[in-house]
């Protein structure tokens, strides 16, 4: 996740989610996990790798109530002075359907990067809204959005297309608003990406990414178009 502003924040909100991992685990019913090699680790359209290649993994748990819990990591490159490596993303929530044909999943999700000179650790509440599992609208909020003390709220809309039994399009566009004590951060973002799922459980994904110029403005190089091709598995 995107951090470049001015960070600070305790870990007492670490603390509650750990709980709520501990006690959605001792649930669980389906253990789930993902595993990826990204040649850029792009999060709402900018890199968080420094435009190099990136290694992620997660683990899922869930109960039949539609609580889980999910760690996911990733390896990271942000300003040198911060030293960060990597990133993990403790995640509590639920999420199961509404009716035939909508599902839901509200989530708190608290980003932590050990091991850095400042501290970058934050927290964001996110629901996701799906229709048919072809589109959806997803919105975040947070108090302290990438560590900067800050308001932020996210909104994005995206649809996939299936074409056939092992290609898809996805599509995707979001906005992030974020009001720092430098004024509104306000950027818009956009992807179009196409998947082939060669082989179980393996899929192969190229994502075309764009900002606006707001974005670059902010986040200099990190924002702006690119091309990132990833080898991942669900398992």
């Amino acid at each position: 996740m995107s951090t470049r502003f001015c960070p600070r924040r305790p870990h007492a909100v670490a603390c509650a989610l750990l709980t709520l991992l501990t006690a959605s685990a001792a649930q669980a019913h389906d253990v789930s996990g993902t595993a990826a090699l990204t040649s850029d680790y792009v999060w709402r359209g900018t890199s968080q790798s420094n435009e190099r290649p990136a290694v992620q993994a997660g683990a899922k748990v869930a109960s039949d109530s539609g609580l889980y819990a999910q760690v996911w990591a990733s390896s990271v490159e942000f300003a040198p002075q911060t030293q960060a490596s990597s990133e993990f993303d403790l995640v509590a929530g639920w999420s199961g359907a509404l009716s035939a044909a909508w599902a839901l999943d509200v989530n708190l999700t608290h980003y932590r990067y050990p091991d850095t000179t400042v501290d970058l650790d934050w927290t964001e509440a996110n629901a996701t809204l799906t229709l048919q599992d072809r589109y959806w609208l997803q919105i975040g909020h947070s108090n302290d959005a990438l560590a900067s003390d800050a308001t932020g709220n996210y909104a994005q809309l995206g649809t996939r297309l299936p074409l056939g039994d092992t290609f898809r399009l996805e599509a995707a566009a979001g906005h992030y608003r974020l009001d720092t004590a430098n004024g509104d951060n306000d950027y818009t973002h956009w992807q179009l990406g196409a998947v082939w799922a060669f082989a179980v459980p393996f899929e192969l994904r190229v994502t075309a990414h764009d900002t606006d110029g707001d974005a670059q403005r902010v986040f200099g190089p990190w924002a702006g178009a690119r091309v990132e091709a990833a080898l991942q598995a669900a398992f």
